[in-house]
């Protein structure tokens, strides 16, 4: 069995529950203030590992407490780590604003807008059992460079969109999936390029593999505590399934589950508190 290599962002996330959003000018107050462990990057490998896959970690942070803290973190949970710690960089930041029902985001990018070129090169027996798992919360360039790279020793690219961009047409046609939330699909769309295979994200009502739509289970309202990070845990869990050799119906609906695990917790990760 292969791995996953996820290369992607490692974030803490500091997070508010507010009772509405605020107009421009207006002020809210939240209700508390917690800090948890985030970003996509490494959201999506603590649910590739969950689901018991070999997991290498490919991303950067700050030389601070909140980069030592986020790599204790995910070293305990047996995540192999390839992560550069960049001098006078903070660690990357999310500020969470959360109504539980839906949320808002605000990302600061810090050492993850520092990952250097040829993220890849150091990852040893790269081949066609591995995927890479890869998003936008790291400089395109890099990701751009990572795909083109694990597509030529024949690794699976699975790609999340998010947050959107435009990327070459080499690099869209290649994921399998290319994995975009319902809102960007028209964004998408128009840039004209067609990846191996399509997974369109439709919150509760599941998700459309190719057209096909796959539902998993339906959480009920009053079991929702927290959203962040639902996606990350759908997409990590998909990719570790795919790399155990699940089709994509076991996979979708092993992946959905996972999603709707993660609205009953606090955090993007389960017990995520850094």
């Amino acid at each position: 069995m292969g791995r996953v290599i996820v290369l992607g962002s490692i974030n803490v996330d500091l997070e508010t529950k507010i009772d509405s959003y605020p107009n421009p000018g207006e002020k809210v107050v939240g209700e508390s203030l917690q800090r948890y462990a985030g970003g996509k990057g490494a959201n999506q490998a603590v649910a590739a590992r969950a689901r018991g896959v070999e997991v290498e970690m490919v991303g950067a942070v700050g030389d601070d407490d909140a980069g030592r803290a986020s790599l204790n973190r995910l070293f305990a949970k047996g995540i192999k780590l390839r992560v550069e710690r960049i001098p006078l960089v903070p660690t990357g930041h999310a500020i969470v604003f959360s109504d539980g029902r839906t949320n808002a985001i605000v990302v600061l990018p810090g050492a993850n807008a520092k990952i250097g070129p040829s993220p890849l090169r150091p990852i040893h027996g790269l081949g066609p059992d591995d995927i890479l798992l890869t998003q936008l919360e790291t400089p395109a360039d890099t990701v751009v460079d990572a795909v083109r790279y694990a597509t030529k020793y024949g690794a699976r690219v699975v790609l999340n969109l998010a947050p959107f961009a435009a990327l070459p047409a080499d690099v869209i046609e290649v994921a399998d999936p290319l994995v975009v939330p319902a809102p960007d699909l028209a964004a998408f769309e128009a840039l004209g390029v067609r990846p191996r295979s399509l997974v369109v994200l439709r919150g509760k009502d599941g998700l459309d593999w190719d057209g096909e739509r796959i539902s998993g289970p339906v959480v009920p309202a009053g079991d929702v505590v927290d959203t962040v990070g639902a996606t990350d845990a759908l997409i990590g869990t998909l990719a570790a399934e795919l790399v155990k050799g699940a089709d994509r119906h076991d996979a979708a609906f092993a992946a959905l589950s996972a999603a709707a695990d993660n609205v009953r917790h606090h955090g993007a990760q389960p017990d995520p508190r850094l």
